[in-house]
């Protein structure tokens, strides 16, 4: 199939809420969502090309346009054409999604399996390797990363099955500014009182091994899936620590001025980086990039355009957005995605 190439100013989206039991109102008193006045609304689905959900254009010439028909139209201009684009029976996806999650109450302890085995699902999904940052905590919040030591396949189905399925977490209470990197097969649950960005694959399968025995709006229990979950988790990992002092990448320019680009996760399924200094960090060619802005202002700009970007809002680059700059504003925070090595120069700092 002949696919365009085409020059892409960065693209603003509409976000996507969903609703669970399990959320509340903070994606609008923290981040300033536009939500719906009545309801609990757990996530905010910022950059999405998924069957279940489709990520519309906000702005633009190509307002309108959702991202899968961006990518089935222009791939190679969205996602480069070496970044190992995701290919299903029917068309290529955009390979990561981005979220906000309101944790009003503990999330279901759960298993996201690797590529291999969401392509033998009845309906093919991708794996689901996933990284949070902590926005906000309630004291005591806790997060459930990783299985205690020696506990077994045989052990785990035990205390399934005699209702002690929390005696076999890893635990801990996390602080703001926290990233927790959870790969496929690793057991895991977000506790009542996080506020959390989140960047994965984009994958929507989850194994549920347990839910705290609560029951949903008709007073029934959500459905687990405990022998898939037992099948796809690694025994091996053990317990999951935060990422509380991330690898540094500093480049340093001839006028002395260096990037401060905090790596908190490399993996062969993405990069996520945080820039917390004020200044114009100018983006190198060879990868898509996603922004987002937890917490107070930042720009991007191209020779093909601007956004201006608040708290909670997000923005996608695509490769081929030429010569693009973020301008990280006075007390803000910057959370940017992509795939492969990055690089960057500080052109100043304010």
């Amino acid at each position: 199939m002949f696919h365009l190439f085409q020059e892409f100013p960065p693209l603003r989206f509409q976000p996507i809420f969903r609703s669970y039991l399990w959320g509340g109102r903070r994606l609008a008193t923290d981040l300033h969502k536009n939500l719906p006045e009545e309801g609990i609304w757990a996530e905010s689905w910022e950059i999405v090309d998924h069957p279940q959900a489709q990520s519309i254009v906000a702005e633009g010439p190509w307002r309108d346009w959702s991202l899968g028909k961006l990518m089935e139209t222009f791939p190679a201009s969205l996602i480069g054409p070496n970044a190992n684009p995701v290919e299903n029976a029917k068309s290529q996806r955009f390979p990561l999604l981005l979220k906000y999650l309101d944790c009003q109450n503990v999330l279901s302890v759960q298993v996201h399996p690797d590529d291999a085995y969401g392509a033998t699902l009845s309906t093919p999904d991708l794996g689901k390797t996933e990284a949070w940052v902590i926005l906000a905590c309630s004291p005591g919040a806790r997060v459930y990363a990783g299985l205690l030591p020696g506990v077994t396949k045989q052990l785990l189905r035990e205390a399934i099955e005699t209702g002690r399925t929390q005696e076999c977490l890893y635990s801990f209470e996390p602080r703001v500014g926290d990233c927790i990197f959870i790969p496929a097969g690793t057991v895991h649950a977000l506790g009542a009182g996080l506020l959390v960005a989140e960047i994965q694959q984009a994958s929507d399968c989850t194994f549920r091994l347990f839910d705290w025995n609560r029951v949903d709006q008709d007073g029934k229990p959500r459905p687990l899936h405990i022998e898939q979950a037992l099948d796809v988790i690694d025994f091996e990992r053990g317990p999951v620590e935060p990422i509380r002092s991330s690898t540094d990448e500093v480049a340093t320019l001839e006028n002395g001025a260096e990037v401060a680009s905090e790596v908190l996760v490399r993996c062969d399924k993405f990069c996520l980086e945080r820039f917390g200094q004020p200044g114009t960090i100018r983006f190198a060619s060879g990868t898509f990039r996603i922004v987002t802005v937890p917490h107070g202002a930042a720009r991007l700009e191209s020779d093909l355009g601007a956004i201006e970007l608040a708290t909670g809002e997000s923005a996608l680059i695509p490769f081929s957005c030429p010569s693009t700059s973020l301008v990280v504003q006075h007390d803000s925070t910057v959370l940017v995605a992509s795939q492969g090595t990055q690089h960057h120069e500080q052109l100043n700092a304010s």
